[in-house]
């Protein structure tokens, strides 16, 4: 069952970020039909996905001077926060509230942030990236 059905729609138009929002997207639909045995380390493996996204994504908020770069971390950072206490509840056992958090936190969620915070991210580095090609 996909929880998220990727479509170009989703696309907010800086490469890098869209093919890791559409690995994330495919980490949560795999997630949604994984069995216990598989999903606390398809889980981890999520976690560890949005870590290095979000690193990635902070790194061209900064290279191009993103306006909004501190609220968009702290962001990042309170969804990170989350998913660990949520993993560690699964590793006790908890797989329930693990795929819980998965249906009908996270995908809500990613929706939101792509179309709030990332979308003017998106932009933002879009205008910057024309600019610098003017410029050359």
């Amino acid at each position: 069952m996909a929880l998220i059905g990727w479509t170009p729609d989703l696309n907010v138009g800086v490469p890098e970020i869209d093919k890791d929002h559409a690995h994330f997207v495919d980490l949560v639909n795999r997630l949604a039909s994984a069995d216990d045995d598989a999903f606390p380390e398809l889980f981890e493996e999520s976690y560890q996905h949005l870590e290095t996204h979000f690193a990635m994504e902070e790194g061209l908020m900064q290279k191009y001077g993103f306006f909004a770069y501190v609220p968009h971390k702290a962001e990042h950072e309170r969804v990170l926060a989350q998913t660990r206490t949520i993993q560690t509840q699964i590793a006790s056992g908890d797989v329930e509230t693990g795929r819980r958090y998965i249906e009908e936190t996270i995908t809500a969620w990613f929706i939101n942030h792509r179309n709030t915070m990332d979308a003017v991210t998106a932009n933002f580095i879009q205008m910057a990236r024309r600019n610098e090609a003017g410029a050359s």
